[in-house]
């Protein structure tokens, strides 16, 4: 076991360009995730019949995130052992929390694997897809799942390498995975290059592919010590039992936080459902611009909890207080510039998607876009608290706020605003960016505490 040296206390500027060396590289591996999944659909969308196509990979999309939720907490939980062990110089600690958190992930993917295919087809049927959208998301999604391990073995490796502080390897073979994935479905989508042509079903093998080819590189890249400290091995080990419910305990408040999450999501879409359909499809669209627009506040938030991890690990709470402090301030100049691009260019970006602002559709999308942005600064400012929160392993403080906030409070004022107040689409909307005051003053209420800031090597 190695004991960490002692270092001297870093100032702001010091954590701030730390903060942003271990970012930069997250913001590209999230747009990278981003822009597979827009590069899928654009590509589907050339096929015949694209509108079945679409909406059936729209609804195999919805449950493979519904069955990320585990991997989810098992991810957050990894991030901060592995960051707390390797601030307190556990070189040993970070490879056991390493390889016991690949087998797990190892068997959640082939639980998941079996799991949903089973329930794939009554869940899309649940979920209200008819039965060629079925058929079609089916041809998507069984493919996919089978290779469920693959892809939570690339983001665990991802994850892990960032509570490290190395964010560039996995950026790296990421760029990697996703120019592959460019190529398999080039060929065995539209059947170029000699290639079958499998629609739906060739997406899900060159996803998979892609996904299979990125574990074996990331495998050997470690295998070559281009992290120290860290090398994988195939050999199985028994499970330990006490570490897996450490990242049990740590994590199921990180994955049933997500649910919190996509329920006050779902419920504004029933919501705009019954003022107009026009709504939901501007809401979609709103989506889609969102995934990009937060992906540099989720970034930092990312490296935040992964240097508070190694802080507290160091036994430094001071340091994890300026880690904050530095987040806070680069998270939210980054968001705000973003609401100032929402602002003024909503209509140009609605277009972007094949949306006449004028029209009704494109009238409530600038609507959403524009409440949207509003609220980015604030939010901007929570996602570093909740950097904070799951880095020092305090991760039922967001469940909580998430809780009150979205269930309590957002999801209430909602419908008050669209239905009895009688405003509509913008009533419905507007609570949304309205909440993260009330995230903002909890968090701080619960960071002021003191009570997330326990040290040493464990959790």
């Amino acid at each position: 076991m190695t004991q960490a040296a002692p270092r001297p206390d870093r100032g702001l500027p010091e954590l701030s360009r730390a903060l942003v060396a271990l970012a930069w590289p997250i913001v590209g591996l999230n747009v990278l995730q981003v822009l597979a999944l827009a590069v899928d659909t654009a590509m589907v969308g050339r096929l015949p019949h694209a509108e079945v196509a679409l909406t059936g990979m729209g609804y195999a999309g919805q449950l493979v995130f519904l069955l990320m939720v585990a991997m989810i907490g098992l991810t957050v939980g990894t991030v901060a052992l592995v960051a707390r062990a390797h601030g307190a110089g556990h070189d040993e600690r970070v490879d056991h929390v390493f390889h016991q958190s690949s087998q797990l992930t190892l068997l959640l993917g082939v639980a998941v694997a079996l799991v949903g295919n089973l329930l794939a087809r009554p869940t899309m049927v649940l979920l209200g897809a008819d039965e060629a959208a079925t058929e079609a998301g089916l041809a998507y999604l069984r493919p996919l799942l089978l290779g469920t391990a693959f892809n939570y073995l690339n983001i665990l490796f991802a994850a892990v390498l960032r509570g490290l502080g190395n964010t560039r390897v996995a950026f790296l073979v990421a760029l990697g995975m996703n120019g592959l994935n460019v190529v398999f479905n080039y060929c065995l989508i539209l059947g170029n290059l000699g290639f079958p042509a499998l629609g739906l079903t060739g997406a899900a093998i060159g996803t998979v592919s892609s996904q299979a080819l990125a574990v074996a590189a990331m495998f050997w890249v470690l295998r070559q010590d281009a992290v120290p400290g860290l090398c994988p091995t195939l050999q199985l080990r028994p499970i330990d039992r006490e570490l897996a419910a450490t990242l049990a305990r740590i994590g199921w408040p990180a994955a049933l936080d997500m649910v919190v999450l996509n329920a006050s999501f779902l419920s504004i879409v029933g919501m705009l459902g019954r003022i107009d359909q026009a709504a939901v499809a501007a809401h979609a669209v709103g989506l889609r611009v969102q995934a990009l627009a937060f992906v540099p506040g989720m970034s930092i938030s990312q490296a935040t909890g992964a240097l508070v991890g190694q802080a507290l690990g160091a036994d430094h709470p001071k340091e994890a207080r300026r880690v904050l402090g530095a987040s806070m301030v680069l998270s939210f100049v980054v968001m705000t510039s973003l609401t100032a691009i929402l602002i003024a260019f909503a209509e140009p970006i609605i277009a972007g998607f094949g949306v006449d602002p004028a029209g009704e559709l494109g009238q409530f999308a600038v609507t959403w876009l524009t409440l949207l942005g509003y609220g980015m600064p604030l939010a901007g400012v929570y996602i570093s608290f909740v950097g904070l929160f799951q880095g020092s392993g305090a991760t039922r403080t967001p469940l909580y706020i998430n809780v009150g906030s979205h269930l309590v409070v957002q999801i209430p004022l909602s419908y008050v605003l669209g239905f009895p107040l009688g405003l509509g689409a913008w009533g419905v909307w507007v609570a949304f960016p309205l909440v993260f005051i009330i995230k903002v003053v909890l968090a701080a209420i619960a960071y002021r505490s003191g009570r997330w800031a326990r040290t040493g090597a464990t959790v």
